[in-house]
């Protein structure tokens, strides 16, 4: 299947990309990467009227850390957000979940604000921000806001982007406030049926020590397993324990408790469950160690 005939055009800067945006009497949608809209479009999935284009505007290609942030823009590829050592110093979870995204190749062109617009559920990236509580900030002829990840994923494939829109940047924050200390750290796995693929199912933790060296407690993201990132605090089962395995079970079985996974051609809904659980057990146990490393520091 081909796509459908569709207008194009490509803008020169940012503000003649929101021009183009609040001008179009018909549905638009922005070009950046294209890995998951154009294939969409070749399955008539999605059937825009408009591209804009906005792959000149090099302004929007930057990874910045600045302001206790690290600021992705909205030309930024994976591949740059992975290969940078300021984002990796200063939020490694970003490159953890990065390296899990599809393959180099996709890499190289697709955009981790792309990635986390498009609110694919079963997309590493919109786990990560969900879990560090982060922000998109977006712009339009009227002016810009920012949305908090809590806000920001509607559904399935729905963000809270509005028509006339452009998503310019994403933040992760660098401490992450659940924390609230140097000790944190962090893990992340995830199963799919092949390397790249989307995952069956995925977790994402956030682990920190208390000040006598037990965990103070953490908390998780999980994707595949809802229409949108899922969220959920496992520190009533970890809280207090010793820096090790044994209380990671309790976290799986709090997960598990949590979680409504649905069925799909992929899984059933007892096999993600129990892969929710496992993949907490991994994760929680990276994060520790990265926690207690650093303490050792």
């Amino acid at each position: 299947m081909k796509p459908r005939p569709v207008g194009y055009t490509r803008p020169e800067s940012v503000a003649e990309a929101l021009v183009a945006l609040a001008t179009v009497d018909a549905e638009a949608k922005v070009l950046a990467g294209g890995q998951s809209l154009v294939p969409l479009m070749s399955m008539r999935l999605a059937s825009p009227d408009v591209l804009v284009d906005i792959n000149r505007l090099t302004e929007l290609s930057y990874v910045r850390v600045a302001d206790g942030q690290v600021c992705v823009g909205a030309l930024a590829r994976h591949t740059d957000v992975l290969t940078s050592k300021a984002a990796a110093a200063a939020q490694p979870l970003l490159g953890k979940a990065l390296r899990f995204v599809a393959h180099p190749a996709i890499r190289n062109r697709g955009t981790t604000v792309g990635s986390i617009v498009h609110a694919d559920p079963a997309g590493e990236m919109p786990a990560v921000l969900a879990l560090l509580s982060g922000e998109v900030r977006v712009a339009s002829a009227a002016g810009e806001r920012s949305i908090p990840a809590g806000e920001f994923f509607l559904g399935p494939l729905e963000s809270d982007v509005q028509p006339g829109e452009l998503a310019l940047e994403v933040r992760f924050p660098v401490r992450p406030a659940a924390a609230g200390t140097a000790l944190a750290g962090t893990g992340f796995a995830e199963i799919s049926r092949r390397r790249g693929d989307y995952a069956v199912c995925g977790v994402a933790v956030l682990a920190w020590l208390g000040t006598d060296g037990s965990v103070g407690g953490a908390r998780a993201a999980y994707l595949s397993v809802g229409p949108a990132p899922v969220v959920v605090d496992l520190t009533d089962a970890v809280a207090g324990h010793g820096a090790d395995a044994a209380s990671f079970p309790a976290a799986a079985r709090l997960a598990r408790a949590r979680l409504a996974p649905g069925a799909d051609m992929h899984a059933t809904v007892a096999y993600r469950r129990h892969l929710a659980g496992v993949l907490t057990e991994r994760a929680l146990a990276e994060a520790v160690a990265d926690a207690r490393e650093k303490a050792a520091a």
